[in-house]
């Protein structure tokens, strides 16, 4: 592969380099003889004008240089090698192809499970990559999808207008620690707004809507813990005078004995709808229709099993 004279196989020994910070670790990890790779250095030290490895006693280090190049670089790796592995049709059956989920901790107790296994009957050679998300990656989706497959997250949070198909509803409702004797049968506007919360991505762009909803009624949370893992909620409402939100499907889940009661919410939070998205470039791609059509099947078995509403499951609305 060459571009303008680049080798575009340098990018793979460049990833080795600058992830092992030596030759012969590098060389090890490609499959490749030591001075193979040595020479591959040679023409990347060329090609930069820069040393990339530079030694330090008995060690390597990265350059500056290296050390910006080292995020771009695994950036770049899976979009190339996704442009020569494709193909016109796609065989489950025989490929050994990684799709990359962005995916809270939420929807991956939910759904991480039937895609799992959906994939390991169809296509035993693949592989799932569950990555979880985070404010940042939710701001850059449009980027960030070009070389991840999917982000899963509900509606509400996404301000770039990409394709995106519904999976499931869920609804909110509230945690408070089974000792907590302020609170009886049911929480109050008031105790909103006196009691001390947990909450969940928690900043300047950074909230669940649930979250805003409770801001439009000019309640401000007093927030005393913020978490970006929605599984730990339970473990810091217990045994405290903390409430929270949490989705009902992971609240269903909670065992007796973990100390926590759910009550449900004293106002309205609002419909949660989870859906998947992608970036438009990969709408005609015979391996993401084939993903998504799977994470779709995979959410209808999931709220079939638990007596669930299922979203259309085969509607793929672009907004």
């Amino acid at each position: 592969m060459d571009s303008d004279g680049v080798d575009l196989n340098l990018l793979v020994t460049l990833d080795a380099l600058l992830r092992e910070r030596s030759v012969s670790r590098a060389a090890e990890r490609m499959g490749l003889s030591q001075p193979a790779v040595s020479a591959q250095l040679a023409r990347l030290r060329r090609h930069f004008g820069d040393e990339l490895l530079a030694r330090a006693g008995n060690q390597y280090r990265l350059t500056p240089l290296a050390i910006r190049l080292k995020d771009r670089v695994q950036a770049a790796l899976p979009g190339v090698e996704r442009v020569f592995a494709a193909a016109p049709d796609f065989d489950p059956g025989s490929s050994t192809r990684e799709f990359t989920l962005l995916i809270s901790d939420y929807t991956t107790t939910v759904l991480g499970d039937t895609i799992a296994r959906l994939l390991a009957e169809e296509a035993p050679g693949a592989r799932l990559r569950f990555v979880p998300n985070n404010p940042q990656s939710v701001d850059d989706a449009p980027q960030v999808l070009v070389n991840a497959d999917l982000l899963v997250l509900p509606h509400g949070f996404l301000i770039a207008d990409l394709p995106h198909r519904d999976l499931y509803r869920d609804e909110w409702v509230c945690l408070v620690a089974t000792g907590n004797a302020e609170v009886g049968d049911e929480l109050t506007i008031e105790q909103l707004e006196t009691l001390p919360w947990v909450v969940t991505y928690h900043g300047p762009t950074a909230s669940t809507p649930a979250a805003r909803r409770l801001r439009t009624l000019g309640i401000e949370p007093r927030v005393q813990v913020v978490t970006e893992t929605f599984l730990t909620i339970p473990g810091l409402v217990a045994g405290s005078d903390r409430i929270a939100l949490l989705q009902r499907r992971l609240a269903d889940r909670i065992p007796a004995s973990s100390g926590v009661r759910v009550l449900p919410c004293p106002f309205d939070a609002g419909e949660l709808v989870e859906a998947m998205w992608w970036h438009p470039i990969h709408d005609d791609d015979p391996e993401h229709r084939y993903l998504r059509d799977l994470v779709t099947r995979s959410a209808s078995t999931a709220t079939a099993d638990r007596q669930a509403d299922p979203l259309n499951p085969r509607r793929e609305p672009v907004t």
